[in-house]
Protein backbone atom coordinates (compact mmCIF):
# COMPACT_ATOMS: atom_id res chain seq x y z
CA UNK A 1 0.00 0.00 0.00
CA UNK A 2 1.34 3.41 -1.01
CA UNK A 3 1.29 5.83 1.90
CA UNK A 4 3.55 8.61 0.62
CA UNK A 5 3.05 9.57 -3.02
CA UNK A 6 5.83 11.71 -4.50
CA UNK A 7 4.99 10.87 -8.13
CA UNK A 8 3.56 14.31 -8.89
CA UNK A 9 1.72 17.27 -7.41
CA UNK A 10 -1.23 16.19 -9.57
CA UNK A 11 -2.11 13.31 -7.22
CA UNK A 12 -3.67 15.56 -4.57
CA UNK A 13 -7.30 14.99 -3.66
CA UNK A 14 -9.78 17.78 -2.89
CA UNK A 15 -10.45 18.27 0.80
CA UNK A 16 -13.83 18.71 2.45
CA UNK A 17 -13.88 22.51 2.04
CA UNK A 18 -13.03 22.33 -1.66
CA UNK A 19 -15.62 19.61 -2.23
CA UNK A 20 -18.21 21.74 -0.46
CA UNK A 21 -17.38 24.72 -2.69
CA UNK A 22 -17.72 22.53 -5.75
CA UNK A 23 -21.02 21.02 -4.62
CA UNK A 24 -22.50 24.45 -3.90
CA UNK A 25 -21.19 26.14 -7.06
CA UNK A 26 -23.58 28.26 -9.08
CA UNK A 27 -23.54 26.91 -12.63
CA UNK A 28 -24.73 27.62 -16.15
CA UNK A 29 -23.97 26.45 -19.68
CA UNK A 30 -20.38 27.43 -20.34
CA UNK A 31 -20.62 26.62 -24.06
CA UNK A 32 -23.05 29.54 -24.12
CA UNK A 33 -20.60 31.34 -21.80
CA UNK A 34 -23.26 31.55 -19.11
CA UNK A 35 -21.60 29.77 -16.20
CA UNK A 36 -21.10 32.42 -13.49
CA UNK A 37 -18.46 30.43 -11.59
CA UNK A 38 -16.38 29.92 -14.74
CA UNK A 39 -16.71 33.61 -15.56
CA UNK A 40 -15.52 34.55 -12.08
CA UNK A 41 -12.55 32.17 -12.34
CA UNK A 42 -11.56 33.48 -15.76
CA UNK A 43 -11.70 37.08 -14.57
CA UNK A 44 -9.60 36.25 -11.50
CA UNK A 45 -6.96 34.44 -13.57
CA UNK A 46 -6.77 37.24 -16.14
CA UNK A 47 -6.33 39.76 -13.33
CA UNK A 48 -3.60 37.79 -11.59
CA UNK A 49 -1.71 37.34 -14.84
CA UNK A 50 -2.17 40.93 -16.01
CA UNK A 51 -4.00 39.88 -19.18
CA UNK A 52 -7.26 41.08 -20.69
CA UNK A 53 -9.06 37.74 -20.67
CA UNK A 54 -8.72 34.06 -19.83
CA UNK A 55 -10.39 30.83 -20.94
CA UNK A 56 -11.01 27.79 -18.73
CA UNK A 57 -9.98 24.48 -20.35
CA UNK A 58 -9.84 20.88 -19.11
CA UNK A 59 -6.06 20.46 -19.17
CA UNK A 60 -2.70 22.15 -19.49
CA UNK A 61 -2.02 20.23 -22.69
CA UNK A 62 -5.15 21.68 -24.26
CA UNK A 63 -4.18 25.18 -23.13
CA UNK A 64 -0.76 24.83 -24.76
CA UNK A 65 -2.19 23.34 -27.94
CA UNK A 66 -4.71 26.17 -28.26
CA UNK A 67 -1.85 28.63 -27.91
CA UNK A 68 0.08 26.87 -30.68
CA UNK A 69 -2.99 26.98 -32.94
CA UNK A 70 -3.50 30.68 -32.20
CA UNK A 71 0.09 31.74 -32.93
CA UNK A 72 1.19 29.46 -35.76
CA UNK A 73 0.27 27.94 -39.10
CA UNK A 74 0.95 24.40 -40.35
CA UNK A 75 4.60 24.06 -41.30
CA UNK A 76 5.78 26.68 -38.81
CA UNK A 77 8.57 26.17 -36.31
CA UNK A 78 8.41 26.81 -32.56
CA UNK A 79 11.52 27.50 -30.47
CA UNK A 80 11.43 25.98 -27.00
CA UNK A 81 13.78 24.84 -24.25
CA UNK A 82 15.22 21.35 -24.14
CA UNK A 83 12.67 18.88 -22.80
CA UNK A 84 9.83 21.42 -22.89
CA UNK A 85 6.43 19.99 -21.96
CA UNK A 86 4.82 21.01 -25.27
CA UNK A 87 7.50 19.10 -27.19
CA UNK A 88 8.17 16.21 -24.80
CA UNK A 89 4.97 15.32 -22.92
CA UNK A 90 2.02 16.15 -25.15
CA UNK A 91 2.00 13.04 -27.35
CA UNK A 92 3.11 14.84 -30.50
CA UNK A 93 0.01 17.05 -30.41
CA UNK A 94 1.87 20.10 -31.75
CA UNK A 95 2.68 18.25 -34.95
CA UNK A 96 -0.70 16.51 -35.16
CA UNK A 97 -3.01 19.48 -34.55
CA UNK A 98 -1.07 22.68 -35.21
CA UNK A 99 1.28 21.08 -37.76
CA UNK A 100 4.37 22.66 -36.21
CA UNK A 101 7.86 21.39 -35.57
CA UNK A 102 9.93 22.20 -32.50
CA UNK A 103 13.46 23.58 -32.40
CA UNK A 104 14.75 22.78 -28.92
CA UNK A 105 17.63 24.73 -27.42
CA UNK A 106 20.54 23.00 -25.74
CA UNK A 107 19.40 24.03 -22.26
CA UNK A 108 16.01 24.11 -20.57
CA UNK A 109 16.22 27.88 -20.23
CA UNK A 110 17.52 29.95 -23.10
CA UNK A 111 18.27 33.57 -23.89
CA UNK A 112 18.03 35.99 -26.80
CA UNK A 113 21.18 34.66 -28.49
CA UNK A 114 19.64 31.19 -28.64
CA UNK A 115 16.52 32.60 -30.29
CA UNK A 116 18.51 34.65 -32.79
CA UNK A 117 20.63 31.64 -33.69
CA UNK A 118 17.66 29.33 -34.21
CA UNK A 119 15.23 31.68 -35.93
CA UNK A 120 15.12 30.55 -39.56
CA UNK A 121 15.67 32.92 -42.50
CA UNK A 122 12.50 34.19 -44.13
CA UNK A 123 12.90 31.97 -47.16
CA UNK A 124 10.46 29.70 -48.97
CA UNK A 125 12.65 26.65 -48.36
CA UNK A 126 12.72 27.09 -44.54
CA UNK A 127 9.98 26.59 -41.99
CA UNK A 128 8.58 29.86 -40.74
CA UNK A 129 9.73 30.49 -37.17
CA UNK A 130 6.69 32.11 -35.59
CA UNK A 131 6.64 31.38 -31.85
CA UNK A 132 8.90 31.11 -28.82
CA UNK A 133 7.60 29.24 -25.78
CA UNK A 134 9.09 29.20 -22.28
CA UNK A 135 8.17 26.69 -19.56
CA UNK A 136 8.27 28.18 -16.05
CA UNK A 137 8.87 26.33 -13.83
CA UNK A 138 10.61 23.76 -16.01
CA UNK A 139 9.58 20.22 -15.17
CA UNK A 140 12.44 18.25 -16.75
CA UNK A 141 14.83 20.90 -15.47
CA UNK A 142 13.87 19.96 -11.92
CA UNK A 143 11.33 22.69 -11.17
CA UNK A 144 13.82 25.37 -12.15
CA UNK A 145 12.69 28.98 -12.41
CA UNK A 146 13.41 31.19 -15.41
CA UNK A 147 15.66 34.05 -14.21
CA UNK A 148 13.62 37.22 -13.91
CA UNK A 149 16.40 39.44 -15.26
CA UNK A 150 16.52 37.46 -18.51
CA UNK A 151 12.87 37.95 -19.44
CA UNK A 152 13.13 41.49 -20.83
CA UNK A 153 16.12 40.75 -23.13
CA UNK A 154 14.39 37.62 -24.39
CA UNK A 155 11.20 39.53 -25.12
CA UNK A 156 13.11 42.29 -26.90
CA UNK A 157 14.81 39.77 -29.18
CA UNK A 158 11.50 38.07 -29.97
CA UNK A 159 9.81 41.38 -30.81
CA UNK A 160 12.67 42.40 -33.11
CA UNK A 161 12.35 39.09 -34.94
CA UNK A 162 8.56 39.32 -35.13
CA UNK A 163 8.02 36.24 -32.97
CA UNK A 164 5.05 35.69 -30.70
CA UNK A 165 5.70 34.48 -27.13
CA UNK A 166 3.81 31.86 -25.14
CA UNK A 167 4.45 31.00 -21.49
CA UNK A 168 3.73 27.45 -20.39
CA UNK A 169 3.12 28.39 -16.78
CA UNK A 170 1.62 25.16 -15.51
CA UNK A 171 3.58 25.76 -12.31
CA UNK A 172 3.86 29.52 -12.64
CA UNK A 173 2.46 29.80 -9.12
CA UNK A 174 5.57 27.98 -7.85
CA UNK A 175 7.87 30.20 -9.90
CA UNK A 176 6.29 33.34 -8.48
CA UNK A 177 6.54 31.98 -4.94
CA UNK A 178 10.21 31.09 -5.41
CA UNK A 179 11.07 34.56 -6.73
CA UNK A 180 8.86 36.45 -4.31
CA UNK A 181 6.96 38.26 -7.07
CA UNK A 182 3.40 38.29 -8.34
CA UNK A 183 2.45 36.12 -11.28
CA UNK A 184 1.78 39.09 -13.57
CA UNK A 185 5.45 40.10 -13.36
CA UNK A 186 6.46 36.77 -14.89
CA UNK A 187 3.59 36.77 -17.39
CA UNK A 188 4.02 40.34 -18.60
CA UNK A 189 6.37 39.78 -21.60
CA UNK A 190 4.25 36.99 -23.09
CA UNK A 191 1.36 37.22 -25.53
CA UNK A 192 -0.37 34.20 -24.02
CA UNK A 193 0.04 32.30 -20.76
CA UNK A 194 -1.24 28.90 -19.70
CA UNK A 195 -1.61 28.02 -16.01
CA UNK A 196 -2.68 24.83 -14.27
CA UNK A 197 -4.91 24.43 -11.22
CA UNK A 198 -4.42 20.68 -10.72
CA UNK A 199 -0.70 20.70 -9.96
CA UNK A 200 0.64 22.54 -6.90
CA UNK A 201 -2.66 24.28 -6.19
CA UNK A 202 -4.41 20.96 -5.60
CA UNK A 203 -7.60 21.35 -7.64
CA UNK A 204 -8.85 18.13 -9.25
CA UNK A 205 -9.20 19.43 -12.81
CA UNK A 206 -8.48 22.38 -15.02
CA UNK A 207 -6.18 24.93 -16.59
CA UNK A 208 -6.58 28.30 -18.24
CA UNK A 209 -5.17 30.19 -21.20
CA UNK A 210 -4.86 33.97 -20.81
CA UNK A 211 -4.06 36.71 -23.31
CA UNK A 212 -5.56 39.54 -25.36
CA UNK A 213 -9.36 39.60 -25.25
CA UNK A 214 -9.78 39.40 -29.02
CA UNK A 215 -7.55 36.32 -29.23
CA UNK A 216 -9.26 34.59 -26.29
CA UNK A 217 -12.83 35.44 -27.32
CA UNK A 218 -12.37 34.52 -30.97
CA UNK A 219 -9.50 32.18 -31.87
CA UNK A 220 -8.97 30.46 -28.51
CA UNK A 221 -12.67 29.87 -27.92
CA UNK A 222 -13.07 28.40 -31.40
CA UNK A 223 -10.06 26.11 -31.00
CA UNK A 224 -11.29 24.94 -27.61
CA UNK A 225 -14.52 23.86 -29.28
CA UNK A 226 -12.63 22.13 -32.11
CA UNK A 227 -10.52 20.18 -29.62
CA UNK A 228 -13.56 19.06 -27.64
CA UNK A 229 -12.97 21.31 -24.66
CA UNK A 230 -16.34 23.04 -24.58
CA UNK A 231 -18.18 21.90 -21.45
CA UNK A 232 -21.60 22.64 -20.05
CA UNK A 233 -22.26 23.16 -16.30
CA UNK A 234 -18.53 23.16 -15.64
CA UNK A 235 -18.73 25.65 -12.78
CA UNK A 236 -18.56 22.59 -10.51
CA UNK A 237 -14.94 22.14 -11.64
CA UNK A 238 -14.18 25.84 -11.85
CA UNK A 239 -15.23 26.17 -8.21
CA UNK A 240 -12.43 23.79 -7.23
CA UNK A 241 -9.93 25.92 -9.14
CA UNK A 242 -11.29 29.09 -7.53
CA UNK A 243 -11.00 27.58 -4.08
CA UNK A 244 -7.43 26.53 -4.84
CA UNK A 245 -6.46 30.03 -5.97
CA UNK A 246 -8.11 31.71 -3.01
CA UNK A 247 -7.03 29.32 -0.25
CA UNK A 248 -4.15 27.11 -1.39
CA UNK A 249 -1.87 29.38 -3.40
CA UNK A 250 -0.42 30.79 -0.19
CA UNK A 251 0.83 27.42 1.07
CA UNK A 252 3.23 26.68 -1.83
CA UNK A 253 6.15 27.85 0.29
CA UNK A 254 5.55 24.78 2.48
CA UNK A 255 6.02 22.48 -0.52
CA UNK A 256 9.25 24.24 -1.44
CA UNK A 257 10.61 23.96 2.09
CA UNK A 258 9.64 20.29 2.22
CA UNK A 259 11.44 19.62 -1.06
CA UNK A 260 14.57 21.20 0.42
CA UNK A 261 14.33 18.93 3.46
CA UNK A 262 13.88 15.85 1.29
CA UNK A 263 16.79 16.85 -0.94
CA UNK A 264 19.10 17.41 2.01
CA UNK A 265 18.22 14.02 3.45
CA UNK A 266 18.91 12.28 0.15
CA UNK A 267 22.26 14.03 -0.16
CA UNK A 268 23.26 12.12 2.95
CA UNK A 269 22.93 8.77 1.16
CA UNK A 270 26.19 7.54 -0.37
CA UNK A 271 25.95 7.47 -4.14
CA UNK A 272 23.00 9.87 -4.47
CA UNK A 273 23.47 13.20 -6.20
CA UNK A 274 20.87 15.93 -5.86
CA UNK A 275 21.17 19.29 -7.56
CA UNK A 276 19.56 22.59 -6.62
CA UNK A 277 15.91 22.46 -5.62
CA UNK A 278 14.34 25.88 -6.25
CA UNK A 279 10.70 24.78 -5.99
CA UNK A 280 8.86 21.52 -5.28
CA UNK A 281 10.66 19.05 -7.58
CA UNK A 282 13.64 16.96 -6.46
CA UNK A 283 15.79 15.19 -9.07
CA UNK A 284 18.04 12.50 -7.62
CA UNK A 285 20.74 10.76 -9.68
CA UNK A 286 21.94 7.29 -8.71
CA UNK A 287 24.64 4.93 -10.08
CA UNK A 288 22.16 2.05 -10.54
CA UNK A 289 18.97 1.50 -12.53
CA UNK A 290 16.32 3.92 -11.29
CA UNK A 291 13.71 1.16 -11.31
CA UNK A 292 15.55 -0.63 -8.50
CA UNK A 293 15.09 2.39 -6.24
CA UNK A 294 11.43 2.65 -7.18
CA UNK A 295 10.87 -0.99 -6.27
CA UNK A 296 12.58 -0.58 -2.90
CA UNK A 297 10.47 2.52 -2.21
CA UNK A 298 7.19 0.82 -3.11
CA UNK A 299 7.89 -1.87 -0.50
CA UNK A 300 8.08 0.93 2.08
CA UNK A 301 4.86 2.56 0.92
CA UNK A 302 6.59 5.34 -1.02
CA UNK A 303 5.94 6.11 -4.68
CA UNK A 304 7.93 8.18 -7.17
CA UNK A 305 8.92 7.91 -10.82
CA UNK A 306 12.07 7.14 -12.79
CA UNK A 307 12.98 10.29 -14.70
CA UNK A 308 15.70 8.66 -16.77
CA UNK A 309 17.73 5.45 -16.66
CA UNK A 310 19.47 6.55 -13.45
CA UNK A 311 17.40 9.52 -12.33
CA UNK A 312 14.38 9.77 -10.01
CA UNK A 313 11.86 12.58 -9.66
CA UNK A 314 10.12 13.30 -6.37
CA UNK A 315 7.51 16.06 -6.09
CA UNK A 316 6.21 17.56 -2.86
CA UNK A 317 2.59 18.67 -2.50
CA UNK A 318 -0.17 19.28 0.02
CA UNK A 319 -1.10 15.63 0.46
CA UNK A 320 2.38 14.52 1.46
CA UNK A 321 3.56 17.61 3.37
CA UNK A 322 2.18 17.39 6.88
CA UNK A 323 2.59 15.73 10.24
CA UNK A 324 3.85 12.49 8.70
CA UNK A 325 6.38 14.12 6.39
CA UNK A 326 9.31 13.08 8.60
CA UNK A 327 8.15 9.48 8.18
CA UNK A 328 7.96 9.98 4.42
CA UNK A 329 11.50 11.31 4.29
CA UNK A 330 12.84 8.49 6.47
CA UNK A 331 11.15 5.81 4.35
CA UNK A 332 12.48 7.41 1.16
CA UNK A 333 16.03 7.63 2.46
CA UNK A 334 15.89 3.98 3.59
CA UNK A 335 14.69 2.93 0.13
CA UNK A 336 17.55 4.73 -1.62
CA UNK A 337 20.11 3.35 0.83
CA UNK A 338 18.88 -0.23 0.52
CA UNK A 339 18.73 -0.12 -3.29
CA UNK A 340 22.24 1.28 -3.56
CA UNK A 341 23.63 -1.18 -1.02
CA UNK A 342 22.06 -4.18 -2.72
Amino acid sequence: MIRFDFRSDTVTKPGADMRRAMAEAEVGDDVYREDPTVIRLQEMVAGRLGKEAALFVPSGTMANQIALLCHTRPGDEVICGRGAHCAFYESGAGGAWAGVQFEQTEEAFFGPDDVIERCKPRAYYCPNTSLVTVENTHNRGGGTVYPLERLAPLAEACRELGLAMHLDGARLWNAAEALGVKEDVLASPFDTVSVCFSKGLGAPVGSALAGPRALIDEAALRYRKMLGGGMRQVGILAAGALFALEHQRARLAEDHAAAQRLAEALRGVDGVTVGEVPTNIVLADVPIAAERVVEAANVRGVAFYPFGPKRLRLVTHADVVGEAFDDAVAATVDAFAEALAG
